[in-house]
């Protein structure tokens, strides 16, 4: 055999060279497109974290000796993990200095633990992730929001800087890139340029498969029928299944932030489907996508042609004038603003509401509240302005960076490092397919709610000429309140739960703002919590409640049945109302 027959041909191709050249391509090809279209300015919210770093900066010069103190824990921690990764390095069992929590899923592979290389570096980032943690909350001086402001951007940073985001760090990268020959490196960097092109030079992390899912087939699929319609609402009457409902209808009010499937997802989650087939005559608001056209109506209109609008639509469509309702987070604001104005006139339309994750109270909001003070509300509002809506990316993105590691990260080490496509899932998708915000009614509701906290003063929001009093409202209520939750925080929506003058049953689920919520009959995951004492305080309640397994949809139900009244013959669509279209409608398709 000759010579030329053994050596390998010069110009094959490595996968090194491959990927290299590959990604030329892909990046010449993405700035060639990004030259055709306007440039991103950068935020202008970035002066507003410099200012607060600033005043930290200085705070910290204030206290030398509480910032060496730091310090000096800080290095006889590291000196103590040297110490002990040298004895494990020659054989002996040490104990680590820190370990991270047991949810925490950027270490769960086997190999953080069993290399002392990787648990180096693993606690390594754990103490310094703890002691800049230290640095920005033990500094004396800083005004409250200042203080909530850099506490929240400094993780926002100790997130990035994880070792389980680094291609060379991560032990499962390094496996993979290992066994692929490189080609997760070239699939990553086309999803990453991907999204970098959809985001229009902006990255997007791309969360799930767009094409995974259709609405009217996969989710938001319970059988109905679109039966009233105006600017702002499409109301859907879903037909029934059972041979008899219950007198009384059902009306449903979902936030307007994103879609109203998050009610009706899959078949087998969805809570509309299991509602019908309890014998309630559903009927669900389904909100439109405004744009420019829509910039001046404010939450009045919202009022006014939402829930209110759609009394009047049921008791066209049924008969009936009074209903239960049920409000899903900003929703539930907007229903219990609903109540407190009904109360004001003297009408019992509404006999029975029900408050998922809803707040009314909001002197806490947890960490939405980082986003909502006056020069951030001044620069949202002329972005809103110039615009007539916020586009619903930007609350998209909020709500991302509270939960980064979950909703950032993850899809970084998923999507570019590993090079996966996402894995279909409904609730990520229902979380994608955000709306817009029309400027006046968003402007209203940050500056009422967020930031001064009107709703709880008697009389301190007035809407269609009706000062409000939630002490008015004598209807009996039923809060759904998740344990885990980030954008409705438990115990503040227990505070609100106090406001009302009627009876409350305040439950408690376990996990977060949609998987409380969504935790269908059968299922093991999550429980709830319940009290029959209504106590003065979360606390208190919490220290007197008892624990349930599986889902709160039976709790509810054994609730609100004895107000429904007594079953009757089920209600067709268009039986009192003229149908408009089969659900779910064309609102829900606008994105």
């Amino acid at each position: 055999m000759s010579p030329a027959s053994t050596s390998p041909a010069v110009d094959a191709p490595t996968p090194l060279s491959r990927i290299t050249r590959a990604g030329r391509a892909l990046v010449a090809d993405l700035f060639t497109r990004q030259a055709r279209k306007e440039p991103t300015s950068p935020t202008q919210a970035a002066s507003l974290i410099a200012k607060s770093f600033a005043e930290l900066s200085m705070r910290m010069m204030q206290s030398p000796g509480k910032i060496a103190q730091i310090q000096l824990d800080f290095w006889k921690d590291y000196w103590t993990l040297w110490e002990r990764t040298t004895r494990r390095v020659l054989g002996q069992e040490v104990t680590p200095v820190i370990s991270p929590a047991p949810t925490d899923w950027r270490f769960k592979d086997d190999e953080w633990a069993k290399s002392a290389v990787f648990d180096f570096i693993r606690q390594s980032y754990l103490l310094t992730a703890r002691t800049l943690h230290r640095a920005v909350t033990e500094v004396d001086g800083l005004d409250p929001k200042t203080a909530e402001r850099v506490d929240f951007y400094t993780r926002q940073f100790v997130d990035a800087m994880s070792p389980s985001n680094s291609i060379l760090l991560n032990p499962t990268v390094l496996k993979a890139t290992r066994e692929s020959g490189g080609e997760n490196l070239l699939k990553g960097l086309a999803n990453l340029l991907e999204d970098l092109e959809r985001g229009k030079g902006q990255l997007e992390v791309r969360m799930q498969d767009r094409s995974a899912f259709a609405l009217g087939k996969d989710l938001a699929a319970t059988p109905g029928k679109v039966v009233f319609q105006n600017d702002l609402v499409q109301l859907i009457q879903y037909a029934p299944t059972t041979e008899t409902v219950f007198r009384r209808p059902l009306l449903i009010v979902p936030p307007w932030i994103n879609k109203y499937y998050v009610l009706d997802l899959s078949p087998w989650n969805s809570w509309v489907r299991w509602a019908v087939s309890q014998g309630f005559t559903v009927f669900m608001i389904s909100w439109v996508n405004p744009d420019e056209r829509l910039a001046a109506k404010g939450f009045d209109d919202y009022l006014a042609e939402g829930p209110l609008a759609a009394l009047d639509a049921i008791e066209k469509a049924t008969g009936e004038r009074q209903v239960a309702a049920v409000g899903y987070c900003l929703g539930g604001t907007l229903l219990a603003c609903a109540l407190g104005y009904l109360a004001a006139k003297g009408d019992d339309r509404i006999t029975a509401a029900t408050l998922f994750t809803t707040m009314v109270d909001f002197s806490e909001p947890g960490e939405l509240g980082v986003f909502i003070d006056e020069d951030q509300l001044q620069l949202l509002e002329r972005q809103m302005a110039d615009k007539g809506y916020l586009d619903g990316a930007t609350m998209a993105k909020a709500f991302t960076m509270i939960r980064a590691n979950d909703l950032v990260w993850s899809f970084v080490v998923h999507n570019y490092l590993l090079g996966r496509d996402p894995v279909p899932f409904d609730v990520l998708y229902w979380g994608s397919d955000a709306t817009r915000m029309p400027a006046k009614m968003h402007a209203y509701y940050l500056r009422n709610m967020y930031q001064h906290d009107r709703l709880r003063e008697p009389g301190g929001v007035t809407l269609l000429g009706q000062p409000l009093e939630l002490r008015q409202v004598k209807a009996p209520v039923y809060f759904l309140s998740a344990r885990e939750d980030y954008i409705a925080p438990w115990k503040t929506t227990f505070k609100g739960s106090l406001l009302f003058g009627g009876d409350v049953r305040f439950v408690l689920g376990g996990s977060g703002h949609i998987a409380a919520v969504i935790n269908p009959q059968g299922s093991p995951l999550f429980g709830y919590a319940t009290n029959d004492a209504r106590a003065a305080d979360a606390d208190a309640w919490l220290a007197g409640s008892t624990d349930h397994p599986g889902s709160w949809w039976g709790d509810w139900l054994a609730w609100v049945s004895p107000g429904s009244g007594e079953r009757v013959a089920p209600r067709v669509p268009g039986a009192g109302l003229a149908v408009l279209e089969d659900a779910p409608g064309s609102f829900v398709r606008v994105r």
